[in-house]
């Protein structure tokens, strides 16, 4: 009845909507595209299905009086613990990753279930640069209830490649993720399982990691990727955290019969 795009057939986190606003240099796995494919598309007959908004901030400036308040207020249930990645331990967060991703957002907005063999694999895919200290879980009576999951801006390395992965490639890729400079971390992950959200889990975790991150001094700023508007508590979440709107995405649909009325993406509660 319809076609989406620009889109991938996987996952929403990567390669996933038109830019179109914030030219500037994208992250790892985002599209990026001349500004007048907006015109071609719309032109055509699409129409936004849904927004893409991306946040960001720097770090030199740490977290708001109230996320300490709440983070108090958390704190006082020993229940709560947040917890960061380690390597060594990937088959286990990656099934705490399946676990909070299909409570928060399978069979939410077209959200697929995830299996654990998925997300391990995932996990593996990233073990090669990935930051244990910018990966939180939250776990209630050894429960997993949040997370947290972020990378180095990896074009940040990769722009050093020139577009190549060969065998030299791979060799200066290592050279330069030892030496060279990665001053900005990605946000491509941040979830809740619904009976846990609005009760300050979201401001435990990332005050516990906020200690660890900054202490590290290693990132300058901090992007997340988009969040679509028909999700308005991970919006607010984002904008309490002092962050700026500084790039967005459009996610159009096609309807074939031109008859029918078009639809925007259902809000999520």
């Amino acid at each position: 009845e319809a076609m989406d795009g620009p889109i991938n057939f996987g996952e929403r986190l990567a390669w996933w909507g038109l830019l179109v606003d914030g030219f500037h240099a994208p992250l790892y796995q985002m599209n990026y595209n001349p500004p007048y494919y907006q015109s071609l598309f719309e032109g055509y007959g699409f129409q936004l299905y849904f927004s893409q908004i991306c946040f960001a901030r720097t770090t030199d400036e740490g977290l708001q009086a109230k996320f300490h308040e709440r983070h108090a207020q958390v704190s006082k249930d020993p229940n709560y613990r947040a917890v960061m990645i380690r390597k060594g331990d990937l088959a286990r967060f990656a099934k705490d990753f399946a676990y909070v991703y299909n409570k928060a957002w399978a069979g939410h907005g077209g959200g697929k279930e995830i299996e654990d063999r998925v997300a391990l694999k995932m996990f593996q895919s990233m073990k090669a640069v990935l930051d244990e200290h910018i990966n939180w879980f939250t776990y209630y009576k050894d429960e997993p209830v949040a997370m947290w999951i972020n990378l180095p801006d990896l074009n940040q390395w990769f722009r050093h490649l020139h577009g190549k992965f060969g065998l030299w490639q791979k060799l200066k890729f290592l050279w330069v993720k030892k030496f060279g400079t990665c001053d900005r971390f990605v946000g491509l992950v941040f979830g809740i399982i619904p009976e846990h959200q609005g009760k300050g889990v979201d401001a435990f975790m990332i005050t516990e990691a906020a200690k660890v991150i900054l202490a590290k001094r290693r990132y300058k700023r901090y992007e997340m990727q988009w969040i679509g508007d028909f999700n308005p508590k991970m919006i607010n979440i984002a904008e309490s955290l002092d962050t700026t709107r500084n790039r967005r995405l459009v996610t159009y649909r096609y309807l074939f019969d031109r008859s029918k009325e078009f639809h925007r993406h259902p809000m999520l509660a």
